[in-house]
């Protein structure tokens, strides 16, 4: 079990050394900043975020049906929206919501600038953990559109279903856990706490101060 995400940051850190030739650190928020600041600080790179939202189902917008990340890149769960009859006006009416949270997120975490130029970089995306993995798989694509020269996927915790799919879309995946029965991502860590906004910012900013005196 982890003490809480900045443990759990410093022990995959030490799984990443072999990445410390100029990666680009990209964390998914809240919580996977929380982990990628440690990360950052480890390799003495600046830490950035790149955004993706999860749709919901109509009538249960907690269960995942899909994600979207920047640049429009749509990843959806095709067998499930199938299975629940969910139409094209309805994931356009949910897409058009979660654009918008993730347009006002880009403007409140990096000042509404683009993506660092990710072209023949090595780019490292964090999260805190995964379960379905739907929200980083469309962050992965959205990397991918950049052409990086490789992409590696760093989380504490994932699912081991989870963690199979993600591994073909990525170079290398490091993961430290990765359970049959997942149930939870907060039971590994002993304090799970809701990361928030204003924390985010202030690791980012952190982070970039730090990179800037050394």
């Amino acid at each position: 079990m982890f003490e809480d995400r900045r443990d759990a940051g410093q022990q995959l850190a030490e799984q990443l050394i072999e990445y410390k030739d100029h990666p680009i650190v990209l964390a998914l928020p809240r919580g996977g900043v929380t982990v990628g600041f440690e990360i950052a600080k480890m390799l003495h790179e600046p830490l950035d975020v790149i955004v993706a939202r999860k749709l919901g189902a109509p009538h249960n917008p907690e269960f995942g049906i899909g994600a979207i990340a920047e640049d429009d890149n749509l990843t959806l769960d095709e067998p499930t929206v199938a299975v629940l009859g969910i139409t094209e006006e309805q994931i356009q009416s949910i897409k058009e919501s979660e654009l918008k949270e993730m347009k006002h997120r880009i403007n409140l975490y990096r000042n509404g600038k683009p993506l660092p130029k990710l072209t023949n970089r090595t780019v490292i995306l964090v999260d805190d953990g995964l379960a379905t993995g739907v929200t980083a798989s469309a962050a992965i694509e959205a990397i991918k559109k950049r052409k990086p020269k490789q992409l590696i996927f760093a989380v504490p915790v994932c699912a081991y279903e989870t963690a199979e799919t993600i591994k073909t879309k990525v170079d290398d995946f490091v993961c430290i856990q990765c359970p049959y029965d997942l149930q939870a991502i907060g039971l590994y860590y002993r304090n799970f706490q809701q990361v928030t906004d204003e924390e985010v910012i202030e690791l980012l900013k952190q982070s970039k101060q730090t990179s800037l005196n050394r």
